[in-house]
């Protein structure tokens, strides 16, 4: 029993040091975003902000630097991103899981070897495509590359529907549901924790994605939010409660996401099949 208390004693401690371990830079950038320069410089850093000021966000949202236009691009890529990514994904990971096709199995495994390849490989022809095409610096460049679905997601949805019985699509063809009716009345339905989960990935993924919108855009016409944080650093010579209050801004809606949606994430986390 004893034994048993120190065990438990010890993963508590090494809980509380990871969550203590994950969520101190957060708080580091909400203290940092609430201090005025002069508090920043004349102050440590881990010292609370006496008093806290908006100042910062004020200067964000100001004539200095307009913030609402790199918010309102990156919304737009998210909401286009995540439409074309859900749709998309749910028609090829069907086709993967249950439709018979010559090659189906080779061509599935072909496209999945594809998550080997590092992002900066397909850097350098993705941006000589869109250049040839015209789009270079355009809104449809941030989001074509994305938004016919991704092997991730392919991957995923493929061994959700996998285990969805072959009775209840059997039942669906019965009643005279062809393919479109059988993914809309039967597949989505029971695939929405999971459907769930891959839109909250996906939005994390590219309302933080950098390295493509820095590539293939220029100047604040198309510029994203996370583009727009990193010029901080030169635009202000290095003033970092306006960074941090930047990055503070970006993680706001993220934490309201995981708050509103984590129920969903965790049942389709332990969601293993159908009984």
């Amino acid at each position: 029993m004893r034994r048993g208390r120190l065990v438990d004693a010890a993963v508590l401690v090494a809980l509380l040091m990871g969550a203590v371990a994950t969520l101190a830079p957060f708080v580091l950038s909400v203290t940092t975003a609430l201090k005025t320069t002069r508090q920043f410089a004349s102050t440590p850093v881990l010292s609370p902000p006496a008093p806290p000021t908006v100042e910062n966000i004020v200067t964000l949202f100001g004539r200095d630097y307009d913030f609402v236009t790199p918010i309102a691009v990156t919304a737009q890529v998210v909401v286009v991103v995540l439409v074309g990514q859900l749709l998309f994904s749910v028609l090829a990971a069907y086709a993967f899981a249950r439709l018979e096709f010559p090659g189906r199995d080779a061509l599935f495994w072909v496209y999945l070897g594809t998550l080997m390849v590092p992002q900066a490989v397909t850097v350098i022809p993705l941006y000589l495509m869109m250049t040839e095409v015209g789009l270079r610096n355009t809104f449809w460049a941030l989001v074509l590359p994305y938004v016919l679905g991704s092997p991730f997601a392919i991957f995923l949805l493929r061994e959700h529907f996998r285990t969805i019985p072959q009775d209840l699509i059997d039942a669906a063809r019965l009643d005279g549901a062809g393919t479109v009716g059988i993914l809309r009345h039967v597949v989505v339905p029971v695939s929405r924790p999971i459907l769930t989960t891959l839109a909250v990935i996906t939005v994390v993924t590219h309302w933080n994605n950098f390295l493509w919108p820095l590539v293939i855009t220029s100047g604040r016409t198309w510029q994203v939010m996370t583009v727009a944080t990193a010029g901080l650093q030169t635009q202000y010579n290095g003033n970092w409660p306006v960074v941090m209050a930047a990055t503070t801004v970006a993680i706001v809606p993220l934490i309201v996401l995981f708050l509103v949606f984590q129920r969903s994430v965790v049942r389709s986390i332990t969601i293993t099949g159908f009984r």
